[in-house]
């Protein structure tokens, strides 16, 4: 035998052999509390997914392109079928303007998106903000990407959110290389408005800084518009726009997304996402491509659903006793419960046969967000109802 010593996987026990940097992401909260569901026969408003399907149209096609055999790599950048569909559709809902051929990606959801652009942009050793509650997503690839985040928080506004301007500004250092915006935002609900998305625009400009602007809930808003960043003065050469299909057309499964930036940011995304995935979803690219040309109705008709289904989860909870936040877009409703928010949700399946997520696991710094539970209204009327139901 050679001395070369075994890997260091092989001497260890413990409970985990990530690399350092990896340590704090171990089972998410949705796994806990899913479980926690199953075991408990609860229902489950925690996990944001939607358990009724899309459009028939689109998994018609779908179908027609497993059967045909369309079931081999497409290419890294995506089908250019799908690529064609999201700059019209970008054009034609938010008037801005992409190449296919170099401005469009097409990734293995907003998830790879996500990490293919800090991985691709960010250096190590820079700083990303954040702006907490975050997707737990946005923590771990800053990791990956061995830089430093830090976050800045929305603070209360009425009944909602709203960012707070000044500590984003101060939070800016040197070493500052990208902003997270996530409108609308997950978990809170919140839009961010003209004056918000105007000071993180007027800020990235003067500081020279990245964005990545999360907008995965684009076309999920309640009575107010959605703005791009990427629109405001400045912001298209510096701004990576991810969403996906997933949650536009109830097929999160399919793991369908893509990022949206100039041919030099967009390159440096490729860099990264071609030796994650390479590529994926073969047969769901032409599918996605029908539903962004042809199912703008069926999406309409959804967007007024979610928000009959939010009414109803909002005023189930104040008669449940507790005090529900305005929620503008999404498919989430924060609720203050005024106790500790995690041992709520876990004590929850067994108490009520509920299953919610505490939104303290997407901050940095809990305390302001301790007794604030998300509760998920994206399921059929019967689920809804009965979780109803057994909440109050």
């Amino acid at each position: 035998m050679s001395g070369r010593r075994l890997p260091r996987l092989a001497h260890m026990s413990g409970p985990s052999a990530a690399v350092e940097r990896l340590q704090p992401f171990g089972a998410t909260i949705f796994a806990e509390m899913t479980a926690l569901a199953l075991e408990r026969g609860a229902v489950n408003l925690g996990q944001g997914f939607p358990d009724w399907d899309g459009p028939a149209a689109m998994l018609e096609v779908a179908r027609g392109q497993i059967s045909t055999g369309n079931n081999q790599y497409p290419p890294v950048r995506g089908a250019a079928e799908l690529r064609q569909a999201i700059c019209e559709d970008r054009a034609r809902n938010f008037d801005v303007e992409y190449d296919p051929g170099t401005e469009a990606l097409v990734t293995t959801g907003a998830t790879e998106a996500i990490a293919a652009t800090i991985l691709g942009l960010v250096e190590p050793g820079s700083e990303v903000i954040l702006i907490e509650p975050y997707y737990d997503s946005y923590a771990a690839a800053v990791a990956l990407a061995g830089s430093t985040r830090v976050t800045v928080p929305l603070v209360p506004d009425g009944t909602g959110f709203a960012l707070d301007v000044d500590a984003l500004r101060s939070a800016v250092s040197e070493k500052t290389a990208m902003i997270v915006v996530n409108s609308p935002h997950n978990p809170t609900g919140t839009i961010f408005g003209l004056a918000e998305l105007s000071a993180i625009a007027e800020l990235a400009v003067e500081r020279d800084l990245l964005v990545l602007a999360d907008e995965v809930y684009e076309r999920l808003t309640f009575g107010l518009v959605h703005i791009p960043i990427a629109t405001l003065p400045g912001m298209a050469s510096r701004t990576v726009t991810v969403s996906s299909a997933g949650k536009t057309f109830n097929v999160t499964g399919w793991k369908v997304g893509w990022a949206l930036a100039s041919q030099t940011l967009l390159d440096g995304v490729l860099a990264a996402k071609q030796f994650l995935t390479f590529s994926g979803g073969a047969p769901f690219q032409p599918a996605v491509a029908h539903a962004l040309r042809h199912e703008q109705a069926w999406v309409t008709d959804l967007v007024a659903d979610l928000q009959r289904k939010r009414d109803l989860l909002t005023h189930a909870l104040e008669g449940a006793g507790l005090s529900p936040f305005r929620t503008e877009g999404t498919y989430f409703v924060c609720a203050r419960v005024d106790q500790d928010a995690l041992s709520y949700c876990r004590a929850l399946p067994a108490s009520r046969g509920v299953a919610a997520i505490p939104v303290t696991v997407f901050t940095d710094h809990p305390e302001p967000w301790r007794e604030i539970v998300r509760f998920a209204f994206c399921k059929t009327d019967e689920v809804l109802a009965e979780g109803i139901r057994r909440l109050t």
